[in-house]
């Protein structure tokens, strides 16, 4: 039979022996220092004044008292120094680091989490609740491949419902992409308060801007003649999205059309033209740039069209500009502008 345990090497009290309780005592030293191990630091040089149960873990290249014990617990006891050398499995508490360890049979690491696991909530540098049951706090996320390919999945319970990516700024909420009330792709953005769609793509991969500046505007009535060096303007949008709005009114009747946004633009214009000694007519940036400049025959019945790109920043007004005499035709499909952005 040996004469100590075989783990944790504990000395049995032996048939016959003298001072039993030594024995006794030294194994209720030994138990008191290895179970519930904590370990003060990992160090090379024995500490200047150990407390009663202190233990270390030696470090390479020991000095005085600790020499030849490299990577053995020393315990301290009675006024002198145990040591135990670890074995595999052996748990212990690192307090300098905080953190459970467990000894591999050369080394000292974190105890490995479970291969597979279910948890309710999972907080990694933040506080996980029961909305947000994963919170992640970090500089970034990294999610690799395991194989060829990697896909991150965000799946809903019915179309009405939202899957979707969420942007914000000091958590409120200013971009968001994804499937939101429906089955349609759609990116939005706010300001704060307010939600706007960019864009949509429908399931049968037609995209679509429903806030892009983009209008087409005609001024009722039958016919007018403008008089040379005259302006003159649009009453009716006959179609308007993106903000494009009628502004204030033209000397030669009509109003200014405002531009909402600042970009570039695709600018157009349809000259209808009744009669004519000799015109022009332009498009006038705010009353005073020339876009376009379209240059009538004298005659009868005429059309003239011309297009352009443009930039122009918001709140930017166009209006028409004319020279010479003619006799223009309104309503819509006649004398009209085209405006939408880029």
């Amino acid at each position: 039979m040996a004469d100590t345990t075989a783990n944790l090497e504990m000395p049995f009290i032996l048939p016959s022996q003298a001072q039993k309780h030594v024995t006794h005592n030294e194994a209720l030293l030994k138990l008191d220092a290895l179970v519930h191990l904590t370990i003060a630091a990992e160090q090379a040089m024995p500490p200047g004044s150990p407390a009663e149960g202190d233990c270390y873990l030696v470090a390479a290249a020991p000095t005085g008292a600790w020499i030849g014990r490299q990577a053995q617990i020393a315990s301290w006891q009675d006024d002198y120094w145990v040591f135990s050398q670890p074995k595999t499995g052996w748990r212990a508490w690192f307090a300098s680091t905080s953190r459970l360890k467990v000894f591999t049979g050369t080394n000292w690491q974190d105890i490995p989490l479970p291969a597979s696991g279910s948890l309710e909530q999972l907080g990694i540098g933040a506080a996980p609740d029961n909305t947000n049951r994963l919170a992640i706090s970090s500089p970034a996320s990294l999610f690799n491949h395991a194989g060829s390919g990697h896909q991150i999945k965000i799946n809903k319970a019915a179309a009405a419902d939202t899957a979707s990516l969420l942007f914000q700024t000091n958590w409120v909420g200013r971009a968001e992409m994804g499937l939101a009330g429906n089955d349609a792709f759609s990116v939005k953005v706010s300001d704060g308060s307010t939600w706007n769609t960019g864009l949509t793509i429908s399931a049968a991969g037609h995209v679509a801007r429903p806030n892009q500046p983009a209008a087409r505007a005609h001024r009722t009535g039958t016919s007018f003649s403008p008089s040379a060096g005259q302006q003159s303007g649009f009453t009716t949008l006959a179609l308007a999205q993106g903000g494009v709005t009628i502004g204030a009114a033209t000397p030669g009747g009509g109003n200014r059309v405002q531009v909402p946004a600042a970009g570039l633009y695709l600018l157009s214009v349809n000259i209808a033209v009744l009669t004519s000694s000799g015109h022009t007519t332009s498009l006038m940036l705010n009353g005073s740039q020339t876009l376009i400049f379209v240059a009538g025959v004298a005659g009868g019945a005429q059309m003239q069209s011309a297009c352009g790109i443009f930039f122009l920043s918001a709140g930017d007004y166009i209006t028409l500009g004319h020279a010479g005499t003619a006799q223009l035709e309104l309503g819509p499909g006649k004398t009209e502008l085209f405006l939408i952005m880029l």
